[in-house]
């Protein structure tokens, strides 16, 4: 009797484990895709997330409505934002880290387009021959789009945009230099991954099917959806897109919401953030303003905050400047700011930070990931002069009260929404 009773209790312990680790694996897959929704076989991640595959692709399908496709090759979120009308998170240039221009933007689709009817292996100077073509199409000169190839500055709109295919795994060099090509010495030899070529573009339906004349108008008409015409659709659909936010953005604030959003959000918050904290491990944090999931892990995210560097030490400045502030600030005043604590913190800045001018390139820097972080809104004020306004998520920035200790004392024990504040980071996950 004593011998079934322990063979039963240890029966129940490792069925246990398996769940934890079974539990742990799908989160750290879902944390994978959330993080880079294409990944190609030969990774951990892609083998965790073909292993739990199924599990996956219904969570995602009914919390989100992205269609999870995975196959022998790769595996493909197909991960639609929960707005598209967000610039605040561009594509950048893998080193210098500078947002794409336009031209790299089209430079892009050009390239995809090439590679598409491209052999099997191509040289970037090919490619680039092949891109010069394309883009002497009479619509991309009428667009204002000039690229020719005529000078270096070209050229490395060019290099980076073949970088970042690399990145993307549509490209794998074979041979070769992109600086060689840069400077007119060589060249380089890339294969063409079709299985990730053919799984990049992510839209509701097929882009030559877009009637639209505009931009925002061709861009909303690209990702429109079928109205549901039932009360199990329509709600349906508002979970998808509450979910694909909080999934999304690092804030989520009430006011950015419509009626009919913000009434569903009202009734279902909890099941939406346990849904979620269930398969990300992310953290409810909830104001009368709105709320964020919080990852305590800060790994989901393509921006930090605090970040190390002088232009995060420069963002953590002006996040407490204008946190004690609580009122819109003109650019003119931050960038007085800015020049002053390059004097105080001179020994910890760049040597370039703190020459004449360099302010206003800090304080772009710094109100842009503010801004792409969701704690801060660019506005006009009265005079036409550019400001920032503070929005309700950078409060957690603002520097409280200074508490003096005797020798022997405690700190006195801080409220849970203190502990929060002070630990917990704000997440973006755009990929």
């Amino acid at each position: 009797m004593t011998d079934r009773t322990t063979g039963g209790t240890a029966d129940s312990r490792l069925g246990d484990a398996l769940v934890a680790q079974r539990t742990e694996e799908v989160r750290r897959a879902a944390r994978a895709l959330l993080r880079r929704p294409l990944l190609r076989a030969g990774t951990d991640d892609f083998r965790l997330v073909r292993q739990h595959a199924t599990e996956l692709r219904t969570w995602f399908d009914r919390n989100t409505g992205w269609a999870l496709l995975v196959d022998s090759e790769v595996a493909r979120l197909r991960r639609v934002p929960g707005r598209d009308t967000d610039p605040t998170h561009p594509a950048r240039d893998q080193r210098s880290g500078l947002p794409f221009s336009r031209r790299r933007y089209v430079l892009v689709c050009l390239c995809l387009a090439v590679l598409e009817r491209a052999d099997q292996q191509i040289a970037l100077g090919r490619l680039a021959e092949q891109v010069v073509l394309a883009a002497a199409d009479p619509a991309l000169e009428t667009a204002g789009v000039d690229f020719a190839l005529s000078d270096r500055e070209q050229r490395t709109d060019l290099v980076a945009v073949v970088r970042l295919l690399l990145t993307w795994g549509v490209l794998a060099k074979v041979a070769g230099d992109e600086d060689a090509f840069l400077k007119s010495a060589g060249d380089a030899l890339y294969d063409v991954d079709r299985r990730v070529l053919a799984g990049l573009l992510i839209s509701r339906r097929g882009p030559s099917t877009v009637r639209a004349g505009g931009f925002e108008e061709r861009l909303a008409e690209l990702n429109t959806e079928a109205m549901p015409d039932s009360d199990e659709l329509r709600n349906r659909a508002l979970r998808h897109t509450l979910t694909r936010r909080l999934l999304d953005d690092p804030v989520l604030y009430l006011d950015e919401l419509s009626e009919a959003e913000a009434g569903y959000l009202s009734s279902q918050r909890g099941a939406l953030t346990r849904r979620i904290g269930e398969l990300t491990g992310l953290v409810p944090e909830v104001r009368a303003e709105g709320l964020a999931m919080v990852d305590p892990d800060d790994d989901l995210t393509d921006l930090r905050m605090p970040e190390q560097g002088t232009e995060g030490h420069v963002a953590l400045l002006v996040a407490e400047y204008l946190a004690g502030k609580g009122a819109t600030v003109p650019l003119a005043e931050l960038h007085r700011q800015v020049a002053g604590w390059g004097l105080d913190h001179a020994g910890f800045w760049r040597r370039s930070a703190t020459a004449p001018g360099a302010e206003v390139e800090l304080t772009g820097q710094a109100v842009e990931r503010l801004t792409a972080l969701g704690l801060l809104e660019r506005v006009t004020v009265a005079d036409g002069a550019p400001a920032v306004r503070p929005r309700p998520a950078l409060d957690r920035y603002r520097v409280g009260e200074t508490v003096l200790l005797e020798p022997g004392g405690r700190a006195p024990k801080k409220s849970t929404a203190d502990r929060t504040k002070s630990t917990a980071n704000h997440r973006k996950a755009r990929t």
